[in-house]
C-alpha cells in the first residue's frame, strides 16, 4: 500500500535514504520548496509510519565486531505460544541485529554480530541454544560483505 504518497514524497524519502542528516534547509533547496512544506510532508510521512526511524550507518570492523554470521534454525514445536515465547527470548539477545521468520526447511534466520569465533561459540552454547522450544541450528560465516544497503530500490520509491 503506497498510503497515498506523492512524487515529492518519494523524492524526500530518496533524499533522506541517502543522508538522513540532511536538515529541512537542504531537502527544501533540493526540492525546490520553502522549508515549511518540506517539515510538514516529513511529520506527516513519520506520523503515517513512513518513515520509521533515522540511524547511524556504522562500521562494524571499526567497533571490533568482526564475525558475522547467519544462523537458520527451527523450532521443536510450532504452537502460537512458542512462536512468541522464541520471538520475545531472541529479542533479549544482543548478538542478534537482524531476526526473520521464514517460510520452508528452517523457522528462523538469525543475523550475528560478534568479536571473534570464540564470542560466537559462547553466544550458541551459552544463550542461543538455551532458549526454550530451540531445535536444530546451523551456522553459515560470512567472508566477504559485497553488499550492505539501508535504502529500498528506486524503483519502489
Amino acid at each position: 500500500m503506497l498510503k497515498n504518497l506523492d512524487e515529492t514524497d518519494f523524492k524526500i524519502i530518496r533524499l533522506l535514504q541517502k543522508n538522513a542528516k540532511s536538515t529541512i534547509k537542504e531537502l527544501a533547496d533540493q526540492l525546490n520548496l520553502s522549508n515549511t512544506p518540506v517539515f510538514d510532508r516529513i511529520k506527516r510521512l513519520e506520523k503515517k509510519g513512513v518513515i520509521t526511524g533515522y540511524t547511524a550507518k556504522i562500521n562494524r570492523d571499526a567497533v571490533g565486531l568482526n564475525l558475522m554470521a547467519f544462523c537458520t534454525l527451527t523450532l521443536k514445536g510450532h504452537r502460537a505460544e512458542y512462536l512468541e515465547d522464541f520471538q520475545r527470548e531472541v529479542n533479549e539477545l544482543i548478538e542478534v541485529v537482524e531476526c526473520y521468520h521464514l517460510t520452508g526447511t528452517f523457522d528462523y534466520l538469525l543475523k550475528v554480530l560478534v568479536r571473534d569465533m570464540a564470542d560466537y561459540q559462547e553466544f550458541i552454547t551459552k544463550k542461543l541454544t538455551k532458549l526454550s522450544n530451540i531445535g536444530k541450528v546451523q551456522s553459515s560465516f560470512v567472508l566477504t560483505e559485497l553488499k550492505n544497503e539501508t535504502t529500498l530500490p528506486h524503483n519502489v520509491v
